[in-house]
Formats: C-alpha cells, sequence, structure tokens
C-alpha cells in the first residue's frame, strides 16, 4: 500500500513489533501499511463513524488481514482494554479533539508505551496539555505535502513503569518557551529542515501583511499590527534558537 507523504511519515514514528491501536482510523490505511511491511504483529482500527470503519474494514479485507486488523467502533479510547495495544496513533484530528481523547482515555493511554500523534490544529494546546500531563517527548517530525505543513510527534504517556532504563524525563520540571510550544522543541533542536521552510514562509506572509496595512491610523489596524510584529519576534526566535540557545546557557 502506498501512503501519502504526511502518513508515510506518522507510521515511521511507530515502534516496530509494537501492537498498534489506530484511532479514528478512517480508511484504515495506516495499520494496513503497517501490518503489510512486517513492523507491526496486529492492529485494532477504530472510528466513531461506521461509514468509515466499513471502509477500513472493506480496504482490510481486500489485502487480506482480516485476521490481524480487528475493526472497532468507538468513540476514543472507549472501545479499547488496557494492555491490547503498545502504540495509540491519532492523526488528522484537530487539536482540541486530540486532547479531548487523550483525556477521556487516561486509563488506556497510561498503559501505553507510546502514542504519536498528529494533529491539524492547535498543536501548541496539544503540547502544553502533554507537558502538563507528564508525558515525555521522544521525537518530533514535520512534512510538506501539497503546500501544508504537517507537525507531528512521539510522546511516552505518564505510567509508574515507565523509563526503567533509567532515562527519566527530560521534560520533568522544565518549561518551554513559547517558540518551543509553538513550533517543536525537538525540532527547534533538530533545525529541522521543514521547519525551517514553514519559518521562512510564516516571515514572508506576516511581513506581506504588515506592509499593506502601513499607513492605516485606525484602531483596529494598530492592533493588528501589534499582532503582526509580536508573531514576527516569535518567528525570528524560533529561526534564530540554536544563537539564543547558547546565550542563555553561556555557551
Amino acid at each position: 500500500m502506498e501512503l501519502s507523504k504526511r502518513l508515510t511519515a506518522v507510521a515511521s514514528l511507530v515502534t516496530a513489533g509494537y501492537r498498534v491501536a489506530d484511532i479514528g482510523t478512517d480508511h484504515g490505511y495506516v495499520p494496513i501499511y503497517l501490518t503489510e511491511q512486517g513492523m507491526i504483529p496486529g492492529a485494532v482500527a477504530m472510528d466513531v463513524n461506521p461509514g468509515p470503519l466499513e471502509r477500513a474494514a472493506e480496504n482490510i479485507r481486500a489485502h487480506g488481514l482480516e485476521t490481524q486488523i480487528q475493526t472497532r467502533l468507538s468513540d476514543g479510547f472507549a472501545a479499547l482494554k488496557p494492555g491490547e495495544a503498545d502504540t495509540a496513533v491519532i492523526a488528522g484530528m484537530g487539536g482540541a479533539l486530540t486532547v479531548r481523547i487523550l483525556s477521556e482515555g487516561a486509563e488506556v493511554v497510561r498503559s501505553l508505551k507510546e502514542c504519536v500523534l498528529q494533529p491539524q490544529s492547535e498543536i501548541e494546546k496539544v503540547r502544553s496539555f502533554l507537558l502538563e500531563k507528564g508525558f515525555l517527548f521522544i521525537r518530533e517530525d514535520m512534512v510538506e505535502e501539497d503546500g501544508k505543513y504537517y507537525p507531528m510527534m512521539k510522546v511516552q504517556p505518564p505510567s509508574c513503569d515507565r523509563r526503567k532504563d533509567g532515562t527519566e524525563t527530560e521534560d520533568a520540571g522544565k518549561t518551554w518557551s513559547t517558540e518551543e510550544l509553538r513550533y517543536g522543541r525537538l525540532l527547534l533542536e533538530q533545525g529541522h529542515p521543514v521547519l525551517r521552510q514553514y519559518l521562512l514562509r510564516e516571515l514572508r506572509i506576516k511581513e506581506q501583511i504588515l506592509r499593506g496595512i502601513e499607513g492605516q491610523e485606525t484602531e483596529r489596524a494598530a492592533l493588528r499590527r501589534k499582532e503582526l510584529e509580536e508573531e514576527l519576534d516569535s518567528i525570528k526566535k524560533g529561526m534564530n534558537y540554536d544563537a539564543l540557545q547558547r546565550n542563555h546557557t553561556g555557551h
């Protein structure tokens, strides 16, 4: 099975050998791809809507994977029991919905080894929620496809038996800056090329809008100008992240 660039990147964050629960599976493409590649032993494809779930079931049958991939009608984690999966994939949903699914399914989430998340909006809100709840950020990635930018992350849920290898959470007790929450600390630390491309595009767009309201003396224009200047400042901080970090640590 061929996946889109976005879904290929999402699938590549799943740890090989883990059982997957694909929440909001839609067509079932991610579990089908991972199973066909021999990367996972099996999966549960779940969706809140019967239509997409039936499409997923048809695709699973067409690929001859009925014995390895189950389908379940489920609102978030509702139809999954603790211990049935190692990885949860939640991709292509809004940020607020992603947070709701993780909150409502907290008991099952704690039993997982990892969550692979690709929120379509409010990513800052998702990162803030994850940090507040004690999730550990393992990896972040970002791809561009058809002019849209998709950040995604692999996180480890908070649970009492994790990190037996002694690698205690780096994020514990640390506060992320506005830029780290907005653009992703791990993406900034990597100097991720797609993030850089995104920041350059945002810089151009905001500067263009700012030029467009030059000379306008209304209160609304003044407020918009202040907003844009703050956004531009944040973008520039993101672009100069390495230099800012070196200055901050005195290196």
